[in-house]
């Protein structure tokens, strides 16, 4: 088994449904407030939270010429990448820890 899949258990509809909230944008925040206890949905949360740092950046990048337009796309595209991803890891019921993201998340 990987090391990056550090979580795998059988979670309940609702602990699936806050962990799924945590790839959605701004909607991060609300498992992260609801669900503090719980290692899984925490896990996704903090994952997410940092993905949605990432996004807000890349849009503040757009005011700087040149370089911004091209930070915005590439930040875009990885940025659902790694969001469609999670929503898989949730609805298959693992926690795969994202390479540098995933060591950002467990700082916060």
């Amino acid at each position: 088994m990987s090391q990056s899949i550090i979580l795998q258990r059988k979670a309940g509809l609702f602990s699936r449904s806050m962990a799924l909230f945590s790839y959605m944008g701004v909607l991060c925040l609300i498992p992260m407030m609801t669900s503090r206890d719980d290692t899984y949905v925490r896990f996704h949360a903090r994952q997410g939270a940092i993905l949605w740092m990432w996004e807000v950046l890349a849009v503040y990048t757009l005011l700087m010429p040149g370089f911004g337009k091209l930070f915005f796309k590439f930040s875009s595209m990885a940025c659902l990448i790694l969001s469609i991803i999670g929503i898989l890891s949730v609805l298959v019921g693992r926690a795969w820890k994202f390479p540098l993201i995933g060591e950002w998340a467990e700082k916060l």
